[in-house]
């Protein structure tokens, strides 16, 4: 069979890790391939951890530094030499890579070429992450959105609105009420799409640092979006539970922090890239001076071929995004991660990266401070407490695409409501480190002395924790 061979025009990868063919030639009918390359070590480089400058944002060291932590080995961008000798295989694009994890992604028809490469001497492994699929529906959204709320959305002089009741849960309103309300503060959301974000009124003051698409900016993989504020709202709903600014009707519970919209979830497929995009997305926001990743996205099962995860891979470090999670705390980053909604399915326990080392697993329970059914539980395969803590999740009031206000359901909504709080919290306590603001909301819970397996360390008080922060 004549094999067809394509000269692609590569660019090398950029310091955070995506890198895009302009010269790309699609074959009718022709599979393709995207496989992650373990490279075996960093030689070569170019760089070394004594001159941060060289290949860190000053914001990324700043932060480092300001904690008191080290820049170790995994900073370091990957070996020259070494994706100088991938960009010599035709046939062969370097669509994205991990500096974390050292790794590169892969993208070709040609499943010879791959084999070939991964028995090369710098390459420790190598595994199929995306394939091609026969077909995909890839309907637009209506993009129509409402100007205005119905009065019947109005809590008339409550400028908390219909968040009272997530926000008073976590005693946040205290905060806000001390002028706590995440400025200064940076949030990252990593999320599947935010749609009219741009346009809804509440949503519009938001102070948005940027945007990015991880997942469009991956060639071959799917068609880009017509812009990054259309496609699905998920995300949308996220920011508006930290973002919103609408008096009367929804507040949320960080309106003042600065914002970065991150997509790194495609709603088309569910293969093991969405991890590479994931962890693409964690590196970038560490670049950008990022001081909180808010995450509510979770894996368990892909579609084929790919097999799914056991429970016993539930341990922080199997799975690639869980690997790249445990990491954030060491770049002085806190994550929000949200624990899964499969508690009333086979599978029932957390999803990853929510069994990661070092972050804040959030879990979900209703307005009477129950668990949520719904709601995934602990503990991790290696027997620590999951979730962290929880909040409400059942329903928790939100802003939907549409620009409507809604009453959501699920641990996606009850983590950024924790999340914008850690912000607020962080701000009137900004000598803390990750490490120990994680360990103040913990040790702040409501069963904090008796934690379980459902509830984690319980319902948080940010009141509590800032006002012992203060203390300490």
């Amino acid at each position: 069979m004549n094999r067809i061979l394509l000269l692609f025009l590569l660019t090398l990868p950029t310091l955070f890790g995506t890198v895009t063919a302009e010269a790309k030639m699609k074959v009718e009918g022709q599979k393709t391939y995207i496989h992650r390359l373990y490279l075996r070590d960093k030689q070569g480089c170019g760089f070394s951890t004594d001159r941060p400058s060289h290949f860190l944002s000053q914001k990324a060291i700043e932060r480092r530094r300001r904690q008191k932590l080290k820049i170790d080995s995994t900073d370091l961008p990957l070996s020259r030499k070494y994706i100088e000798k991938i960009q010599l295989v035709k046939g062969l694009n370097i669509i994205g890579q991990s500096r974390w994890n050292n790794t590169v992604l892969i993208e070709s028809s040609d499943t010879l070429l791959i084999s070939m490469l991964v028995k090369q001497p710098f390459v420790k492994e190598g595994r199929l992450v995306w394939v091609s699929p026969d077909s995909i529906d890839d309907p637009l959204p209506k993009m129509h959105f409402h100007e205005q709320f119905n009065r019947w959305d109005s809590l008339r002089g409550d400028p908390l609105g219909m968040a009272r009741t997530q926000i008073e849960m976590l005693a946040g309103d205290r905060l806000h009420e001390v002028d706590l309300r995440g400025r200064g503060m940076t949030i990252a959301i990593l999320d599947g799409g935010f749609q009219n974000v741009d346009r809804i009124p509440c949503l519009k003051s938001a102070h948005i640092t940027g945007t990015r698409d991880f997942v469009s900016m991956v060639k071959g993989t799917r068609a880009p979006a017509r812009s990054f504020f259309d496609g699905i709202d998920h995300g949308t709903k996220v920011f508006s539970a930290m973002a919103a600014q609408a008096p009367d009707v929804l507040s949320g519970t960080a309106p003042e922090a600065n914002y970065w919209l991150l997509r790194c979830e495609d709603p088309q497929t569910e293969m093991p890239i969405e991890e590479d995009y994931w962890a693409m997305a964690a590196e970038f926001a560490d670049s950008v001076g990022v001081d909180i990743i808010n995450s509510s996205l979770g894996y368990n099962d892909y579609d084929k071929p790919f097999d799914n995860y056991q429970l016993k891979d539930l341990d922080g470090e199997t799975s690639f995004i869980s690997h790249t999670a445990s990491l954030l705390a060491r770049k002085g980053i806190v994550l929000c991660s949200s624990a899964g909604n499969s508690g009333l399915s086979a599978w029932k326990k957390i999803t990853v990266p929510a069994d990661a080392f070092d972050i804040l697993t959030v879990g979900a329970v209703n307005q009477e401070k129950k668990n949520a059914p719904f709601a995934s539980v602990g503990p991790t395969q290696d027997g620590r407490v999951k979730p962290d803590v929880v909040a409400l999740g059942s329903g928790t009031s939100l802003i939907s695409g549409r620009g409507t206000l809604v009453h959501d359901m699920g641990t996606s909504f009850s983590t950024p409501v924790v999340c914008g709080l850690i912000a607020c919290l962080w701000q009137g306590l900004p000598q803390k480190t990750a490490y120990e603001i994680l360990d103040l909301v913990r040790s702040c819970s409501s069963q904090y002395e008796e934690p379980d397996n459902i509830l984690g360390y319980g319902i948080p008080n940010f009141w509590q924790a800032y006002m012992i922060g203060q203390m300490k």
